[in-house]
C-alpha cells in the first residue's frame, strides 16, 4: 500500500459529520433504522474566536455524536445564518457534510492544508481544543475538520464510544453540558 501525502497523511478519517434539514428525523434514523447510538447531544455551540474565511462571526451550532464500531456519526444543527460552514453555500442536508481527522499538531495540519492549496473555512477553540475546517477543493462533500484535541481534558469521545458498545436501544438521546 502507497504512504498516505497531503491531507491524507494528517491521519484516518475518524468521522462523517451530516448537516440534516430535519435534526430529530435524522437522530431517529440513525437510531432506529441504523441502530448507531446512544446519541450525546451537546447544545448552543459557539467556539471561541470563531472565525469564517478569517472573519469573525456569531455562528452557533448543537451537535449529536454516536459512534457506529470505530467510526463516530456527527449530526449538526445550525441555529442561525451567521456565516459558517452550516449556511450558505457549505450548507448540505441530503448527504456528507464533512470527514474528521485527528492531529497532534495543528500547526502542522495547517501548514500541510496551505501547502495543498486547502483554504481555512472555520477556525476557533471548544475549551483547550482547537478545530480548523479546511476546503481542498473540487468536489462534494470535500470539507475536512481537523480536530487537536486537549490532551489533558476528559476523553469525551471514549466515553461515548463506550456508550455505544452493547447499546440496548434505550435512552437513545443523552444531553452533555
Amino acid at each position: 500500500m502507497a504512504k498516505a501525502s497531503g491531507i491524507a497523511a494528517l491521519g484516518e478519517i475518524m468521522q462523517l459529520a451530516f448537516v440534516p434539514e430535519d435534526f430529530d428525523a435524522a437522530i431517529r434514523h440513525w437510531t432506529e433504522v441504523m441502530g448507531v447510538g446512544p446519541f450525546f447531544l451537546i447544545e448552543n455551540i459557539h467556539l471561541e474566536g470563531m472565525k469564517y474565511r478569517g472573519e469573525p462571526t456569531d455562528a452557533v451550532f448543537s451537535l449529536a455524536l454516536a459512534y457506529w464500531g470505530d467510526l463516530q456519526i456527527e449530526l449538526i444543527k445550525p441555529h442561525d445564518d451567521h456565516p459558517s460552514i452550516y449556511s450558505g453555500e457549505y450548507a448540505e442536508v441530503t448527504g456528507l457534510h464533512h470527514v474528521c481527522i485527528l492531529v497532534d499538531d495543528i500547526a502542522h495540519a495547517r501548514a500541510v492544508c496551505d501547502a495543498q492549496g486547502a483554504e481555512i473555512m472555520i477556525e476557533g477553540k471548544f475549551g483547550a481544543s482547537e478545530v480548523i475546517y479546511v476546503d481542498p477543493g473540487e468536489g462534494p462533500g470535500s470539507l475536512v475538520e481537523i480536530l487537536q484535541q486537549d490532551p489533558s481534558g476528559p476523553d469525551l469521545f471514549g466515553m461515548i464510544k463506550a456508550a455505544g458498545i452493547d447499546w440496548d436501544g434505550n435512552d437513545p438521546v443523552r444531553t452533555l453540558g
